[in-house]
């Protein structure tokens, strides 16, 4: 005899972690920072051809005090990266960012003083799309793998522990330059 059936019909079971990453999931509302071509695709991301307010980004927010996704679009300058940390610092919590194209992602094509290479030396990112530029399609599918991600975080202590967690396993994982690939 299992618990469904001792349970009258109707009755939803669902812990509160569940629920809050459920709603938080389904209301993103997005600041943009779209600095290149990238920002382009993101526009074209809102448009009703792809119609972002499927995915709870109804309106993209002009202040950061109102959003809590930040989708940082182009290559980033030195001299915009502070500007960029100011807007990341303004958001409420919990945030979380999107790195959209090689750009953002690691500074692309441009290796050079002028362009920071990789937004993860200024705002740690949650997602990274890449592509030059990638397409609308593609930032539906990092929203969809954002959502997943939101939903099943924990909360309170247990988010804090969750983090420590993730960046003690950051800390121990081998830097990008002493890994080696397979030559085909």
């Amino acid at each position: 005899m299992g618990l469904e059936e001792k349970l009258p019909s109707g009755v939803l079971l669902s812990t509160v972690e569940g629920l809050a990453g459920y709603m938080r999931k389904a209301s993103f509302w997005p600041a943009t920072f779209g600095l290149a071509c990238c920002a382009i695709e993101m526009m074209t991301f809102g448009a009703p051809r792809f119609d972002s307010s499927r995915f709870g980004m109804e309106v993209f927010r002009p202040s950061p005090r109102q959003a809590d996704l930040m989708i940082v679009a182009g290559r980033v300058s030195n001299k915009m990266a502070p500007v960029l940390r100011q807007i990341y610092d303004q958001m409420a919590e919990p945030k979380y960012v999107l790195a959209m194209g090689v750009c953002a992602s690691s500074g692309g094509m441009f290796n050079n003083y002028a362009i920071v290479q990789g937004v993860d030396h200024i705002v740690p990112v949650d997602m990274y799309l890449p592509g030059c530029p990638p397409r609308p399609e593609m930032l539906i599918d990092a929203v969809l793998k954002l959502h997943d991600k939101v939903q099943h975080a924990k909360l309170g202590s247990h988010r804090e522990a969750e983090v420590r967690e993730q960046e003690a396993a950051a800390l121990a994982a081998a830097p990008t330059s002493a890994m080696k690939g397979l030559l085909r």
